[in-house]
């Protein structure tokens, strides 16, 4: 008991000072991020200005500018932060030991789980994905979308021997395979409620559609 309050007691109150300035820090960061996603799949990310950012976290503009320099910053790092573990946990899912449909079932199983857990960031990913490609939003999504799509092209390549009638259409499969990914993640954002969860049954549903539209 006495060691515990030792342990409160002794720590300098400058050191107290830093950790308290640090959560503020986190916590402010984390905020603002939170609202320009909510901001940003709400209106979309061109009608969105930093002031109403800041409004809705309750910092002030220079508060904003400090953490991410720009609204352009923010989405960035807002990008990062959401879509990079997306990223990492295909690429996991993608790697491969010869049999073709479980890796796509587990790439599938991935991306429909992580949509489902995160829909607006989904729905905000392929938003700017689909928008000006002289559009800065377009800009920051795309070396993101372009590692998902390298990530599964490399999946072909190394399923090619298995898969034999691909020869030099790995890029097309590829993007045959996200966009069947992509349009089911839209219809299900539409349909299903909020926090439910693909079943097992339709993931394999739609792989078997994919493996039987590139067999035939």
């Amino acid at each position: 008991m006495f060691g515990c309050l030792c342990l409160t007691y002794c720590i300098p109150n400058g050191i107290m000072e830093n950790i308290r300035r640090k959560g503020a820090f986190m916590d402010n960061k984390e905020k603002i991020l939170r609202c320009a996603l909510d901001l940003f799949y709400a209106k979309g990310y061109d009608a969105v200005g930093v002031q109403e950012i800041a409004e809705k976290a309750g910092v002030t503009k220079p508060t904003l500018y400090y953490y991410f320099g720009s609204k352009y910053g923010l989405l960035e790092t807002l990008l990062n932060t959401e879509l990079s573990h997306v990223n990492a946990a295909v690429r996991e899912a993608a790697e491969y030991h010869g049999d073709v449909p479980a890796t796509l079932y587990r790439m599938a199983s991935k991306m429909l789980d992580l949509a489902s857990a995160n829909r607006k960031m989904y729905m905000l990913m392929m938003a700017l994905f689909y928008s000006a490609k002289e559009n800065e939003a377009y800009r920051a999504i795309r070396p993101l979308m372009t590692e998902l799509y390298g990530i599964v092209v490399h999946f072909f390549e190394e399923a090619t021997p298995q898969l034999g009638n691909i020869r030099g259409r790995q890029e097309q499969f590829a993007i045959g395979f996200l966009g069947t990914m992509n349009q089911y993640i839209l219809r299900m954002c539409d349909s299903l409620k909020e926090g439910a969860m693909v079943d097992d049954e339709r993931k394999k549903s739609l792989v078997d559609q994919f493996m039987y539209g590139i067999n035939s």
